[in-house]
């Protein structure tokens, strides 16, 4: 294993091998099924559950209760789309390092189910229509925000930071953190401090949630000369991070409950999800072993599902 940064030497773009099929060979026609399902995989669909998740109670909070079905669907519509091209454009520009990746190694561009250009073209049109959706549906000021993020995750994120810097997922965390913003636009057309600590706490959760991922898949980051925190910097320090970014995260849980003067609901789950939260982050600081950061990150999922459907409970119920 790789544990320090002098070990590693970070590759520039595109230097790393691409799978490709081998020149004059015959590609097999795919089941139009198998097409739409390589496509559907460029979006990442789990990743867009998750960041769906944290839009649905925002909105509810920001209209002080359910707002119309309409505006929902039509914002979940143009987000999915947006965070699926950016998503697409991800994978567009890292197929070098998915193809050297044991848990990327079957994305699609890399077997050769999505052609590279059509992936791009696919990525360009999916925020073409992204952000007509939610400007036209919603209003500019939301469309601008998905289309914003959209374009740091895949500029800012993939193509400047991710093989340059361990701090990558630090800066580029704020992309996932947009969905909140976009969800807030959409009901209020405007933006306050409820929602910026939305999105801040989203921005400090990510770290610990991918830092706990990559001390799993520490060796494959290290293969394909990525500098994730854990390759570059010992597994203490990288838990310390962890450790540090929980208890943020949990801070600002509290502070946007103040803030947003959140019941009982709300207070019960975010303080003992958050309490879980850290204490599994203290204890990977204790044993720095890859079985307790996936319980870290396991749970990272299940509290920022739990804290966000709290606070749409706890409006509801008020």
């Amino acid at each position: 294993m790789v544990s320090n940064a002098a070990a590693l030497k970070v590759r520039p773009t595109g230097s790393l091998p691409v799978v490709a099929p081998a020149a004059g060979a015959a590609v097999e026609p795919r089941p139009r099924a198998a097409r739409m399902g390589a496509y559907l995989a460029l979006t990442k669909p789990r990743i867009i559950e998750l960041l769906l998740v944290t839009t649905v109670p925002t909105m509810v909070v920001a209209a002080g209760g359910w707002p119309s079905l309409k505006l929902v669907l039509a914002t979940l519509f143009g987000g999915a789309l947006s965070a699926g091209g950016a998503n697409a454009g991800n994978m567009y520009l890292e197929r070098d390092i998915d193809a050297v990746m044991n848990r990327t190694s079957r994305r699609p561009i890399v077997t050769g189910a999505v052609a590279p250009g059509n992936a791009l073209v696919f990525a360009i049109a999916l925020e073409v229509v992204a952000f007509a959706s939610l400007w036209l549906a919603d209003n500019l000021l939301s469309a601008v925000l998905a289309l914003g993020a959209a374009l740091f995750y895949v500029f800012v994120y993939t193509a400047l930071l991710k093989r340059r810097s361990p701090q990558n997922i630090v800066i580029g965390g704020a992309a996932g953190a947009v969905p909140a913003l976009v969800g807030w636009a959409a009901v209020t057309g405007s933006l306050g401090w409820a929602p910026l600590l939305l999105f801040a706490l989203i921005f400090l959760w990510t770290p610990p949630h991918f830092w706990a991922l990559a001390i799993r898949y520490r060796d494959d980051y290290a293969r394909a000369s990525v500098p994730m925190m854990p390759v570059v910097r010992s597994l203490g320090r990288t838990s310390a991070e962890i450790m540090g970014y929980s208890v943020a995260t949990v801070a600002c849980s509290a502070a946007f409950g103040a803030v947003a003067h959140m019941g009982w609901a709300y207070w019960a789950t975010a303080a003992l999800s958050g309490a879980v939260l850290v204490g599994l982050s203290a204890r990977l600081c204790a044993t720095r072993t890859p079985a307790v950061a996936m319980r870290v990150f396991h749970w990272s999922i299940t509290y920022l599902s739990l804290v966000f459907v709290a606070m749409a409970v706890d409006v509801l119920l008020r």
